[in-house]
């Protein structure tokens, strides 16, 4: 007999394990892989781009198709160069660099302060004041020992680069390191072309490029990732219940994902720690494993009219809003709600992973290892698999894997490979909701096994049900 699963603590080493077994499934794999990789860069393999997808499918149904006040732009990644002199991204957008001089690493200065000494209060403070600190600390460098660190200075995090010949006729511009100012930029054009009236909102989901110092945690920080913004265009005198509104929109989604609830709180930023733009600001954190513990996972901001009116501002343009009903003109402030594609990828998997230890039919323990995930957004939805590679068996399986992913419209797994007990392995640590079994009795009573992957309960069932049943069980 098998025994009744029993789940075990795996907290401590989750992230290992995620990295190991993204890359044995077909998750993620690290970039430019055959020559030895590029540091922070990743790719998405053929179930990670799934996953992926589902995530950006379910966020822009919810807060864009489902809401009569939001509209979509996909902003281009290039932009004139001048939009960021106006948002502030030129000056503000930077980090406090040091270097080593014998082994060239590079550290940014208030981790290291806050790493080494157990500094709190280091974040913010300008590169004069943290050289300071790290000369009467004399610290030793992290990765040589040596201490031979330069002092601290800052380091714009924006990826430039030039469009058309390097020359004087060159014209130099960035890398988005938002997708935010596109929106802004577009106001006007979106306000003309659209019956939008305040309050209303912009979303997209789009790349963004940031030449962190520091990246690294697998895909939580890296210099290429993918943002699901949203600006919300509002009066001035209603900027605070509409930031409760999106707390509590941002807490439903993360409902909608399937997360633990206890590990994810809500955090507000102390004045003195507001980004330039900001009035208030309030994090969404999540409990990470092992040393990184827990970190941001979307953030909410109020901007205030600060990018509107830089952006009027620098270009001479009016971007006021006209209200009718009161015959006045004024900026409209805005909630920024954002949202990080790579970081909720990594948080539903690791939400979602877990062990359970078990003991095989001939009484040797075994870990049965599985992704939990939400069947919203796991890459197959169901799997059929034939119970051997006989033709009267596959026949019927291959059947009902084009009738199943007709219904659904999903992306189904077909699998005759390995024997019944390894199949149902392999669905479960990708996340499979559902396999079903096509077995020598369907051939006799028109039935067929569903599975399900969290239980390990199994049902016998019609085979002509099997496609609304699935349908129904993933919505």
């Amino acid at each position: 007999m098998i025994d009744t699963p029993e789940t075990t603590p795996v907290r401590a080493s989750t992230m290992e394990k995620i990295v190991a077994l993204s890359k044995r499934r077909g998750f993620v794999y690290p970039g430019s892989d055959v020559y030895g990789g590029l540091a922070n860069t990743w790719d998405f393999g053929p179930l990670g781009v799934e996953l992926k997808n589902n995530i950006k499918r379910l966020w822009w149904s919810t807060f864009i198709h489902k809401r009569p006040d939001m509209v979509g732009l996909d902003a281009g990644i290039l932009m004139h160069p001048r939009v960021w002199e106006a948002s502030g991204h030129v000056v503000n957008f930077n980090d406090p660099l040091v270097d080593c001089r014998t082994c060239k690493s590079r550290f940014r200065a208030d981790h290291l302060l806050e790493q080494k000494l157990g500094l709190k209060d280091v974040d913010g403070k300008s590169p004069e004041e943290l050289s300071a600190i790290l000369r009467e600390a004399n610290l030793a460098c992290p990765v040589c020992g040596n201490r031979t660190l330069t002092d601290a200075r800052q380091f714009n995090m924006m990826f430039s680069t030039t469009i058309g010949p390097v020359s004087e006729t060159g014209v130099g511009v960035y890398l988005r390191p938002e997708t935010a100012q596109g929106i802004f930029v577009q106001y006007k054009n979106i306000m003309a072309s659209n019956r939008v009236k305040i309050p209303f909102g912009v979303g997209q989901i789009g790349k963004a490029f940031r030449n962190e110092i520091t990246p690294g945690n697998f895909i939580f920080r890296v210099l290429e990732f993918e943002q699901m913004e949203i600006e919300y265009f509002i009066s001035p005198d209603e900027w605070e219940i509409q930031f409760e509104n999106w707390l509590k929109a941002m807490s439903d989604w993360i409902d909608l994902l399937g997360l633990d609830r206890e590990r994810v709180r809500v955090r507000e930023h102390s004045q003195e720690k507001l980004s330039h733009y900001s009035k208030r600001t309030a994090d969404y954190e999540y409990d990470f494993p092992g040393a990184l513990g827990w970190g941001e996972l979307y953030g909410l901001a109020y901007r205030t009219d600060f990018d509107l009116r830089s952006h009027q501002e620098a270009s001479g343009v009016d971007l006021r809003y006209f209200d009718q009903a009161n015959n006045t003109r004024f900026l409209p402030h805005v909630i920024e709600p954002t949202f990080g594609v790579e970081r909720t990828f990594l948080t539903v998997l690791i939400d979602a992973y877990d062990e359970e230890q078990t003991t095989d039919v001939n009484g040797k323990a075994d870990t049965r290892v599985l992704l939990r995930l939400d069947p919203k957004i796991a890459p197959y939805k169901a799997a059929i698999l034939p119970l051997a590679r006989k033709p009267e068996l596959t026949e019927v399986a291959r059947q009902l894997f084009a009738d199943v992913q007709a219904e659904t419209g999903a992306l189904i797994d077909y699998d005759e490979t390995a024997n019944i007990g390894k199949r149902y392995r392999r669905q479960d640590e990708i996340g499979t909701p559902f396999c079903v079994t096509v077995d020598f009795d369907t051939l006799a009573d028109g039935a067929v096994t569903i599975r399900d992957r969290d239980t390990t309960a199994q049902e016998r069932m019609p085979i002509a049900e099997v496609p609304g049943y699935i349908r129904q069980a993933i919505r």
